[in-house]
């Protein structure tokens, strides 16, 4: 059986009249869309027209809660009680739910974004408290969280499905934490680079960290591109091909975990 692997990509981020990523040119070349829900980018209009062109190119579509900080493309941490966060989350995926109803798909996935990502991935309070909102709304959505993480702990102690992640174009600390953003090389533009990294990934769970040493991950499910990536065209165009060439099977995390 070949491996099988998910691409995903944050879409829909763009607001108003201000225009972030390439969605009709990445989507082609994807698998799964985390649509942004209007706190860090997004708005109705780009939602709908997101989720129409990932229905009409077979897309299967996710959410993508953050903390409500447009001004900071939801990328700074913030502190919330429990209950903001629970009912945030609530609020954002629902927004996707019921748009995703009214172009008739279903929701597939929620995959927290920027600072929310991050700290559910290592605060345990924070990870139970989106698993909750979650499992409130509909148990059978994946959630899409880094290996080993608080966040992919949590979901599975809920009995939550959870995709494993792989950032394709963004390096790693020896620890198997991502590079800050701030730092030099935290974000990788050599098309050849990230797919070699990427089929290494699939097919041994190691990747190199940026300071050369192989971490090791473990099994993935689902590889993201990032869509404000300048870059991201062209790379997930190129993942697409080398993982297929690679004989790996390219296909919606749903459809296989």
């Amino acid at each position: 059986m070949k491996p099988q692997i998910d691409i995903n990509c944050d879409l829909g981020e763009s607001y108003g009249a201000f225009k972030i990523g390439n969605d009709q040119k990445v989507m082609p070349h994807i698998t799964s869309a985390n649509i942004a829900c209007g706190f860090h980018g997004g708005d109705p209009v780009t939602i709908a027209q997101t989720i129409g062109l990932g229905k009409k190119l077979n897309v299967a579509i996710g959410a993508h809660p953050s903390f409500p900080d447009l001004m900071g493309f939801g990328r700074r941490e913030m502190r919330l009680a429990p209950d903001e966060l629970k009912n945030y989350t609530i609020y954002q995926v629902s927004v996707l739910q019921g748009f995703a109803r009214a172009f008739g798909v279903k929701l597939q996935h929620v995959k927290p974004h920027g600072a929310l990502y991050n700290m559910a991935a290592e605060d345990e309070k924070t990870s139970e408290t989106i698993v909750d909102a979650v499992k409130t709304l509909d148990s059978s959505l994946i959630i899409f969280a880094p290996p080993d993480s608080a966040l992919a702990k949590a979901a599975i102690k809920a009995r939550i499905r959870v995709a494993h992640e792989f950032f394709a174009d963004r390096a790693y600390n020896p620890d198997g934490s991502l590079v800050p953003r701030k730092m030099p090389n935290a974000t990788i533009h050599d098309t050849r680079k990230v797919v070699e990294r990427t089929i290494r990934m699939v097919t041994e769970g190691a990747v190199l960290a940026l300071n050369g040493e192989s971490v090791s991950l473990g099994e993935i499910q689902t590889v993201c591109v990032h869509g404000d990536n300048p870059a991201a065209v062209k790379l997930t165009e190129a993942l697409h091909k080398g993982l297929t060439r690679a004989g790996i099977e390219v296909k919606s995390v749903g459809n296989f975990l």
